[in-house]
């Protein structure tokens, strides 16, 4: 890419990408009724948590090897242009109220910043440049055990690529979340996670199938995460911060159902314990609230860990 005009080789690789393929399923979709249309479209999209499946296992190695990252006091970047940077927007924002972390530990970036949340930005994702200036306008891997995930269907956005490359040259753990096999991406990938999800219903379009399975494999990710770092205990979010009436409730019945006590017992214990898993500790074990906290430090914030399980 030069100048925003795309080179012969460029357009060629485009071309070829699986992802631009026509869908024969789909040829059609224009001259059917709306209700097979939406068929159509519903068949496709069955196809994509198969693929997803697929790739499990490389999911599973950048989960460990974020979560080290994490352990060691990294934080985790998401990189992407368009629906793939929106997504890892998505995910990285929703990180801070579910499992309660800074909202520093799970960034997204999106090509031409977040008005391109709103509005597409298409000539920003042309600029490697700009990749590497938003990570390091983040102090990315400056002093700290960074991630970085490129988000790409393609597998060649530049603004991804160059991020990228940037990440790489810092010696920080990149991986690549891409819907081609083969990309310029996993060059500067040591963890590559292609979920196949071959061509969209309409040409082209990767908010479609290759959004769905993004989205997919960024709710593992990021939840894979926060479990092995000690956001949950069983399968309860006791993280959680009650910030408002829904979230209160909720907070109410995590601890009765972490402890079998009675509602209001659980009302009782989170106004004396003031989070889920401080609360959680004062009634399993029997102490107080000072003693509680200084279990959980002691197990690093590890709800299991301080109740000795």
């Amino acid at each position: 890419m030069i100048d925003g005009i795309m080179k012969a080789e460029d357009k060629e690789v485009l071309a070829a990408a699986p992802t631009e393929a026509r869908n024969p399923h789909s040829s059609q979709i224009d001259k059917v009724s709306t209700l097979e249309m939406l068929s159509i479209i519903n068949r496709e999209d069955q196809t994509v948590a198969a693929a997803v499946e697929r790739v499990i296992p490389q999911i599973a190695l950048a989960v460990d090897a974020i979560a080290e990252r994490l352990n060691q006091g990294g934080r985790l970047f998401y990189v992407g242009a368009g629906t793939s940077g929106r997504l890892g927007v998505l995910d990285a924002s929703e990180c801070p109220p579910t499992f309660s972390v800074d909202p520093e530990l799970v960034q997204g970036l999106i090509a031409g910043g977040d008005g391109a949340l709103r509005r597409s930005s298409e000539v920003s994702e042309d600029s490697p440049e700009l990749g590497a200036a938003d990570l390091r306008a983040r102090s990315f891997a400056s002093g700290h055990p960074d991630v970085l995930v490129g988000i790409a269907a393609s597998g060649r956005t530049p603004y991804v690529l160059g991020a990228m490359a940037y990440a790489k040259q810092l010696g920080a753990l990149t991986i690549a979340l891409t819907c081609v096999p083969v990309s310029a991406m996993t060059r500067f990938a040591e963890i590559a996670i292609a979920v196949q999800t071959g061509a969209e219903v309409i040409t082209g379009s990767t908010r479609m199938k290759a959004g769905t399975a993004t989205k997919l494999v960024l709710n593992m990710l990021s939840t894979g995460v926060m479990v092995r770092t000690g956001a949950v205990y069983g399968n309860l979010m006791v993280n959680l911060k009650p910030t408002n009436s829904k979230l209160v409730d909720r907070a109410q019945r995590i601890i009765m159902t972490a402890t079998g006590c009675t509602h209001d017992r659980a009302v009782e214990l989170l106004l004396e314990g003031g989070t889920v898993k401080t609360a959680i500790v004062i009634e399993k074990l029997g102490i107080d609230r000072a003693s509680a906290e200084a279990k959980l430090t002691a197990a690093k914030g590890r709800l299991a860990a301080a109740l000795g399980e």
